[in-house]
């Protein structure tokens, strides 16, 4: 790695030059199946012709306008989303950290544009909401904090899936709860329906704001939407990014009206935020997922991917011992150290992506054939076998 480039990455000693399907390809012209799509981002694989073309048509007219000024594409896309999901505003900016960002503005402004003095967050152990200041601040990992002290204020945190510990914790200067439905860097841990019915309960009862980190989990990565409809309950405000620009970056923040009844004029801004290049990405994502029939074959694969790793976990118990996740947004539950699995899985053409807990993600594209997931298996299945052997 040259030493032009800040020390804050370890990444393997591979260059990818070129990206097909579910496919990448290196310098050296090693294919690799790609499970871990850029960590949930490239949901319909590389090179997916309608992104190409989306993003070549808006290339050769306009690549920024200023939020000083209408965009056609941002209007568009905010008002899908609206179709489409519990929300009736949409702030587009570039990140899954900003969007979460925004998420926290939004409570405090929410509350302190009726006097309130409300202003305290609820979030859980294991989260994990980006690296900002204030998202750091939120999740909490030590890992993550360690050196950029002092934490800003105003964030409270108890056990995931422990709702009476989340309704103790809420006092009279809550102002909203943050929760991931799925917890993906925090080890494929998937919220518990009623632990998610019994949060927008009680944010009812004390009159504040549930607000869904779904910056991994949606855009079809569980096999819905977003993640909250699998549990029935309607969030106030949502953080989403990742999957939503297909590799190019755009994150957004969905709310209600009166969850963003706050936020006036000049209240927030992003300088790229809903740019023209960024919308044409972004709308043409959900033309592909949006397509009828898309979002079963998700929950299809899913079902299959899933299955299958059941069967290695059978076969090397001493590799790995479960299977967590939802749709295609799957871990196996290691039982050697996850690194070792994941170098391994490397070594032998299969990218996937380590995470808390000691597991191994699996996040292939949206857009993975049952071919796709047999040749998944067989690397793995030769990964297990080789490191059962060591």
């Amino acid at each position: 790695m040259t030493d032009a480039v800040m020390k804050t990455y370890a990444p393997a000693d591979v260059v990818f030059d070129k990206g097909e399907g579910v496919y990448l390809f290196a310098e050296d012209g090693k294919r690799y199946l790609d499970f871990g799509a850029g960590v949930a981002v490239t949901c319909l694989g590389h090179a997916h012709p309608h992104l190409v073309g989306a993003l070549t048509e808006q290339s050769q007219k306009l690549w920024h306008c200023s939020n000083l000024y209408k965009i056609k594409g941002q209007e568009r896309f905010a008002e899908r989303l609206a179709e489409h999901t519990f929300c009736d505003v949409v702030f587009s900016c570039n990140s899954g950290a900003e969007a979460n960002e925004c998420a926290i503005k939004i409570a405090r402004k929410h509350f302190a544009a009726k006097g309130s003095k409300r202003y305290r967050i609820l979030t859980f152990e294991g989260a994990f909401h980006g690296r900002t200041m204030a998202t750091l601040s939120a999740g909490k990992q030590a890992k993550h904090c360690e050196g950029f002290g002092p934490m800003l204020e105003g964030f409270d945190q108890v056990a995931y899936n422990d709702l009476e510990a989340a309704r103790a914790a809420i006092t009279d200067e809550t102002a909203a709860i943050h929760v991931e439905p799925v917890q993906g860097e925090g080890g494929m841990r998937p919220g518990e329906v009623a632990f998610l019915q019994g949060l927008r309960k009680l944010c009812d009862e004390h009159g504040i704001l549930l607000m869904f980190d779904e910056v991994q989990t949606g855009v079809g990565r569980t096999g819905k939407l977003f993640a909250y409809e699998w549990a029935g309950v309607t969030p106030d405000v949502m953080a989403i990014a990742k999957g939503i620009g297909g590799g190019f970056p755009v994150g957004a923040c969905l709310a209600t009206n009166e969850a963003a009844s706050g936020m006036a004029p000049g209240s927030h801004g992003s300088t790229y935020g809903g740019n023209p290049l960024a919308m044409a990405a972004a709308n043409a994502v959900l033309d592909v997922v949006l397509e009828v029939g898309f979002l079963e074959k998700v929950c299809a694969m899913g079902e299959r991917l899933q299955a299958r790793m059941q069967d290695l976990v059978s076969a090397y118990p001493s590799i790995v011992k479960g299977v967590r996740g939802q749709g295609l947004m799957v871990a196996f539950e290691c039982v050697i150290p996850n690194m070792d699995l994941v170098n391994k899985c490397f070594e032998n053409g299969l990218l996937a992506v380590p995470a808390g807990d000691n597991v191994m993600r699996l996040l292939p594209p949206l857009v993975l054939h049952e071919e796709h997931i047999e040749a998944a298996m067989a690397i793995l299945d030769r990964s297990c076998n080789e490191l059962s052997e060591a």
